[in-house]
């Protein structure tokens, strides 16, 4: 076996592209959750096309990683990622000039498409980059804190563009992120992929967008109005399509899932508690940016500012994380961390008026400081159990935890939040509204800022009280769920990987890591 080679300056200098993507994702979801006040506002969707907007990319992202990272794996891994930049600018562009929800819906889902391609090649990129594990460890730290730096910028740029423009051009900061990363791309990085692969299966990679699709549709719509038939028949759908998707992975001589990685107890854990952790985290921090703005009666900027000292101390705080697993195992730090998380997600349940801003920065902070050990270790122990060669697969298999997580907790526990907010509307809105304006502020907080703008002070003001109780309502109890979600996950990690072997496919001491200089 080949001893691995250190990392040389242009490695890490790649390094510094592929956080490219990975700060532009985070950045989109960001501002469009403090654009999403205004884009209703505008475009007046219904309750359902607004979770659509704000999850159908997720959705599509996590029905085409597998698929992309296998496809990255057969055609090169840099030249997927350089493909699916361009057709992310371009999707980019067509989003923030739509003129109707359902447009926005498409233009949205062609994104989570184009996503699809970006995440699995940079992480995939990373496992062939770096082949010492200590530099891993790092590099992927790095790499990860992308995602911090896009959500710290986000709310400021979003913020500052929202103060000065129309919703559509915090969708038009995708275009020069991916402008740079095609003109530095084919400079600093090298091109990977399994020489051994086959052509790509697409009867399997229909079968797994079909199967995700299908399970998520019915949970969003069982979420949203109760069960029936209809949703029923959608989950049952894509679990048999799901069956079908695992017998012929099994039966082909190269499938383009390797299910044998899921036999590693660490690899399963990790990407188990990885989609639980960000299932519980999504549903409150969706609901954020939008408290901040419809209740608590911010500006955009002053929202992005009032996030910005979390996202900064999660900066901080992730850059430790390698440097702590000199002294504790990954199971301690990834455990201890979502015991502190599920704490900063019961804070959020204390605030409720502008007076205690402090507190809610407090609980974010809390909040995203616990979730980092899970996210960049848990990360780690995925992309390091699997070949070299299958990196692509590994990484999309991560990704898919995240990113089905998220579209999950969108769907099921935003809608629970919805439900929340209609019922206490439903209770506390004035009589004599005019119907059309009394069923627009019982379905989302920003039909009630429209209604309320439409109805002047004497009903207007009312109805704005009973708007901000009842999704204040509605983000307390999506962070009681998400603590109760994570005090699970925690739980999880300790017992699945507290008696794990070197046989589980990583390293069984804690990695030291090491500087780009060493």
């Amino acid at each position: 076996m080949p001893t691995p080679q250190p990392a040389t300056r242009r490695e890490w200098l790649g390094l510094t592209v592929l956080m490219l993507p990975t700060v532009l994702l985070a950045l989109d979801m960001t501002v469009l959750h403090l654009a999403a006040p205004h884009l209703s506002a505008d475009l007046k969707p219904t309750s359902a096309e607004l979770l659509w907007i704000l999850d159908i990319y997720g959705f599509m992202i996590a029905g085409f990683l597998v698929t992309m990272g296998t496809l990255g794996d057969r055609i090169g891994r840099r030249r997927l990622l350089l493909t699916g930049a361009t057709a992310f600018g371009i999707a980019s562009a067509m989003a923030a000039f739509a003129t109707s929800a359902e447009m926005l819906i498409a233009t949205r889902a062609l994104l989570g498409i184009a996503g699809a391609t970006l995440m699995p090649s940079t992480l995939s990129l990373l496992r062939n980059m770096f082949q010492v594990e200590q530099e891993r460890t790092v590099a992927i730290t790095v790499w990860m804190t992308g995602f911090i730096v896009g959500s710290a910028i986000g709310p400021l740029v979003g913020g500052a563009l929202l103060e000065f423009f129309w919703w559509g051009s915090v969708f038009l900061l995708g275009v020069p992120v991916m402008l740079l990363l095609l003109v530095c791309g084919p400079l600093l990085l090298p091109e990977f992929r399994d020489e051994e692969a086959g052509a790509q299966d697409w009867t399997s990679a229909l079968l797994s967008v079909a199967m995700v699709l299908a399970v998520i549709y019915g949970l969003k719509d069982m979420a949203r109005n109760g069960v029936s038939l209809i949703p029923l028949l959608s989950i049952a759908l894509g679990l048999a399509i799901g069956m079908l998707f695992v017998r012929r992975q099994r039966r082909l001589a190269e499938p383009m899932f390797d299910l044998s990685l899921f036999a590693i107890r660490t690899f399963s854990t990790s990407v188990a508690a990885m989609m639980l952790t960000i299932l519980a985290l999504s549903g409150a921090w969706l609901m954020v940016f939008q408290y901040l703005q419809g209740v608590l009666d911010l500006s955009p900027l002053e929202a992005g500012l009032v996030m910005l000292p979390p996202a900064l101390v999660q900066t901080v705080a992730s850059l430790l994380v390698p440097r702590l697993t000199r002294y504790l195992p990954h199971w301690q730090l990834v455990s201890a961390g979502l015991v502190m998380a599920t704490f900063g997600l019961l804070i959020l349940l204390l605030v409720h008026s502008p007076a205690q801003i402090p507190l809610l920065i407090v609980g974010m902070t809390v909040m995203g400081v616990g979730v980092m050990p899970m996210m960049i270790l848990g990360t780690d122990m995925v992309v390091s159990a699997a070949p070299a060669r299958k990196a692509g697969a590994a990484s999309a298999t991560s990704e898919t935890a995240t990113e089905l997580g998220m579209a999950l907790g969108i769907a099921v526990i935003g809608s629970i939040g919805a439900a929340v907010y209609r019922q206490h509307m439903l209770e506390q809105l004035p009589a004599g509204l005019p119907d059309e304006l009394s069923l627009a502020a019982g379905d989302t907080l920003g039909g009630a800022i429209g209604a309320a703008a439409q109805l002047g002070p004497e009903l207007g003001a009312p109805v704005m009280a009973a708007a901000r109780e009842g999704f204040s309502l509605a983000l307390h109890t999506n962070s009681a769920i998400g603590a109760g979600i994570l005090a699970i996950t925690a739980v999880l990690v300790a017992v699945m990987l507290h008696s794990r072997t070197p046989d589980d496919g990583v390293e069984a001491e804690p990695t030291v890591p090491t500087s780009p200089d060493q």
